[in-house]
Formats: C-alpha cells, structure tokens, sequence
C-alpha cells in the first residue's frame, strides 16, 4: 500500500518529517511518500492508494487513479470539497474532536478579554498609562448568556467550559432534534438564528463552511444583538461579511468582537479591522495545542489500521453536507 502524506504551507502547519518517519516505522509493510510541495503531490499521487492531506486539487484527483481514502489533518475540509471530489468514490476521513478543548480555552479567554476590558489594560500598559477609571465597567460572564452557532465537537466543547464558568447556553445547530450536551439549555434549527442572536450576550461561530454558512453573519444580523454583545469566530472566516462587521464594529453596534479566522488569510495589511480598538485579533491559533501532530498522526494510524482491516473508519465526512 501507498500512502501520501502532503501536508504543507505556513509553519506551523508543515508536518514534520520526525511525524512521518514514525508512521514508517509503525507501518514498515507501507510506502510512505512524503510530498512538501504541489509540484511533488503532482508526481506522486497516480501510485497513492491513501492521501494524508491538508489538500489536494482537481487536477491531482484526476491523474489518482489508485486513490481511495483521503484523511484531513484538520477538522474542516474546505480544501478537498470540489465537484470531482464530491463525485468521487474517495472517502474523506477529518480530525475532528482534536480541537475541541484548546478551541473553548481561546473561546473563554478571549471572552474574558474583553469582558474584563484587558486588551484596553495592555494598550495602556504600553504607554505607561494608569487608565483605572477607563476599565470601570468590566462584566462577569457568571450569569450570560452564550449563543453557540454550530454544535458539533468544537460547539460542544465550547458549551462545556461556558456552562462550567456559570453561563447559560444556548445554541443552533442543522439538526436540533439530535440528543444535545447536558450543557446546553435549549437548541434551535438554524431559522431561529436571530433568537439566538438577540438574546445573547457572547455569540460564537463554530459552524463548518458550507454554502448554507457562508456569509451568514453580516449587518441584518449584527444589528440584531445586543449593543454591549460581543462576537467570536473561531469557525472560518467566510462565515463573516467582514466589511459589514467592519462598519458595524466601528459604529459601535455591538461591543466587540474576537477574530480568529479570516476571509482571505494572512489578513490584509489595509483592512479595517487590524485599528478598530474594539476587536481582538489572533492569526488562526484558535486550535493550537503543543502536541498537535503527535494527535494528529495518531488519529490518522488508527483509521490506516482500520482501513487495513476493513474496519468502519473515524470521523467520515458526509460529501454533500460538507462536513
């Protein structure tokens, strides 16, 4: 069996070849080939029964004629969502699950951040300012009421650690009948998204992106919360109209806001959002964790050892939800 692993772009989200040495010596029966660049995923996808992939485009598809599985190192799949893909046989397999607790740590600090006016601290900190009187009206988040878009691994995750700081939870999600976390206090179809949004206090993104996704939260929507809410997206930046948040943040429509995830990443240098003294900004870090590979690779060996067996594999995506 050949596998290609290709997983690059921006540190962090190289594999490292100390990751895929391991995968050779756990699996000494299989060729692994690993591709650093497109050029290399190109020459060696025609041999490739399995991909270990960050992406892969209609073109390589197209001359993958052995190709049968193919395994996200991420949780979203955006990349590998094309018509030929979709059409295919090739499964698609995520690492969904891996993110969940690290994704609701940023969630919560970030809330805290600017419930408890700390990035305003640290702006003043920088000009040797005493600004006490600036920071009077810091809130709790005992007692508020968080609005969770998307309650798959990463939502439900997020659920947990907000109920556990004493909030209120509440979410939608694409089937509200499914059994939901003790957490949550009620679940909503996706119609019910301007409930949710005026009744909370923190909203959070954590949908996948699909067509029925993106572009979901723009002015009408915004307009729609509460003035001194506040908004995290730590999903995918397409979910955002990000020149109407822009105008609405600078209007002062709703308190703030917490960007993990952009439209166009690195985001632009001239975009507005980088001034506005009410968001927060992390470059896509949301799921970060200090042994991120290691899981990563270990959930991909367990499902190459089911797919040897032929054994039902982990965290199949359904093609046509895109998730």
């Amino acid at each position: 069996m050949n596998v290609l692993v290709a997983i690059y772009g921006s540190h962090p989200w190289n594999i490292p070849p100390a990751n895929v040495e391991y995968l050779r010596r756990r699996f000494p029966h299989v060729v692994f080939t690993h591709a650093a660049r497109e050029p290399d995923v190109m020459a060696h996808i025609a041999g490739a029964d399995v991909g270990f992939l960050g992406r892969l485009r209609a073109p390589a598809l197209a001359n993958a004629r052995r190709l049968r599985w193919v395994h996200s190192p991420a949780a979203g799949v955006g990349n590998l969502m094309f018509p030929e893909m979709i059409a295919s046989d090739v499964i698609i397999t995520n690492s969904r699950g891996m993110h969940g607790a690290v994704i609701a740590e940023h969630v919560i600090g970030t809330a805290i951040v600017l419930f408890r006016h700390i990035d305003v601290a640290i702006r003043a900190q920088l000009r040797h300012r005493w600004e006490q009187a600036d920071l009077a009206d810091i809130r709790s988040l005992r007692g508020r009421c968080m609005g969770i878009v998307g309650l798959g691994a990463v939502g439900s995750a997020v659920a947990g650690a907000a109920a556990a700081m004493g909030m209120r939870v509440i979410a939608t999600r694409r089937r509200p009948g499914a059994p939901r976390p003790a957490s949550v206090e009620a679940v909503y179809p996706p119609s019910q998204l301007p409930e949710l949004l005026a009744a909370s206090d923190v909203v959070v993104l954590a949908a996948p992106n699909t067509e029925a996704t993106q572009g979901l939260i723009g002015s009408p929507e915004i307009r729609q919360m509460k003035r001194d809410a506040i908004l995290i997206n730590v999903a995918r930046g397409r979910l955002i109209r990000e020149k109407d948040l822009a105008a609405e943040l600078a209007r002062g429509t709703i308190a703030g806001a917490a960007l993990d995830v952009f439209d166009r990443e690195p985001l632009d240098v001239a975009s507005p959002l980088w001034d506005l003294p009410n968001v927060l900004i992390t470059p896509h870090t949301s799921g970060f964790r200090e042994d991120y590979w290691e899981a990563a690779v270990e959930l991909f060996a367990d499902n190459l050892r089911r797919f040897e067996a032929g054994e039902p594999l982990l965290n199949v995506v359904d093609k046509a939800a895109g998730y």
